[in-house]
């Protein structure tokens, strides 16, 4: 497993911005496929972006496509979340999630094996 610390949640008002960052430590960074899931008070969690291991590509949930940017650093051994253009609907904990190599169904947080504990993010309106 690997170790996942997120940072930099806040409150918002709508229409701002945030940059989520989650460091991790442990094994190989650059081997990991890296997402973002949020989970809002009763309600699932859900997927919002990830990318995959080699860093080429990156999947986004349909509702925040245009407006989140994931992004990595394996020098520094961390993913970003890039916010922008944020709404109330967008308050949820916010977890980064590190798997081992994978390819494909990013979006599936069972095929995670190592999250971190979250940063809440909250969005006036």
């Amino acid at each position: 497993q690997v170790q996942l610390v997120e940072s930099g949640g806040g409150l918002v008002q709508a229409g701002g911005s945030l940059r989520l960052s989650c460091a991790a430590s442990g094994r190989t960074f650059s081997n990991n496929a890296m997402g973002w899931f949020r989970q809002a008070p009763g309600k699932e969690r859900e997927f919002v972006a990830a990318i995959g291991w080699s860093g080429g590509s990156t999947y986004y949930t349909d509702s925040v496509k245009g407006r989140f940017t994931i992004s990595r650093d394996n020098a520094k051994n961390t993913v970003y979340l890039q916010m922008n253009s944020l709404k109330p609907e967008d308050t949820a904990l916010y977890y980064c999630a590190a798997a081992w190599l994978l390819n494909k169904n990013l979006e599936l947080p069972r095929l995670y094996d190592s999250w971190g504990q979250g940063t809440q993010v909250t969005v006036s309106s």
